[in-house]
């Protein structure tokens, strides 16, 4: 139990961020939003964590990166079980407002989930070696469209004045995240 700790987290995280929101709006159609952006942010740390451990280790070996890389399936089991809360509340404020999933985020977050399920449910060695290179191809396909996913929309929102400030911090990160894997990977091509 002690390495599925992160899990533990994501569950967690997940839950206190709807709870948060679901107390800070003044309707309910406020509630569900908020609770919609805080668990994906809650999700968001813990995406960042699993896409970037081998970069980290890779750039900095020491035993905090080692660790981080050694339980990274259960970083990314932690980010699938907020982000399946992030989906209840996601499906809610549209259920609460009675407004339709716009098409482009239901083909492209749909997407996502099931790459994100994908991922989940072959997050063990079986799976590792009944599906192969297969299972090497899911997982980096399945990360980084998550990844892209999550730097589109801050990207996308840091020009609103309202939430300006969070989302250019959070776009930072995930760029900051796409870079260590870029200096990685040139690291590993001249070593």
């Amino acid at each position: 139990m002690q390495r599925r700790w992160p899990l533990v987290l994501g569950l967690a995280a997940g839950f206190l961020a709807l709870q948060a929101g679901l107390q800070s709006g003044l309707d309910p159609a406020e509630n569900w939003r908020l609770a919609t952006r805080w668990t994906a942010r809650a999700g968001f740390f813990l995406l960042i964590l699993t896409y970037s451990a081998s970069s980290l280790y890779r750039l900095w070996p020491n035993g905090a990166t080692k660790a981080l890389l050694r339980d990274r399936r259960w970083w990314g089991l932690g980010f699938a079980a907020c982000h399946t809360i992030h989906l209840f509340t996601f499906l809610n404020f549209f259920r609460v407002t009675g407004e339709p999933i716009p098409t482009p985020v239901l083909i492209g977050g749909g997407l996502g989930y099931v790459l994100l399920y994908a991922m989940a449910l072959t997050s063990n060695r079986t799976a590792m070696m009944t599906l192969g290179k297969n299972w090497k191809r899911l997982h980096s396909i399945g990360i980084h469209y998550l990844w892209l996913i999550f730097a589109f929309d801050y990207i996308s929102r840091s020009f609103r004045p309202e939430t300006r400030v969070m989302d250019i911090a959070f776009s930072a990160i995930a760029l900051g995240a796409l870079g260590l894997r870029i200096a990685a990977r040139r690291k590993g091509k001249r070593g």
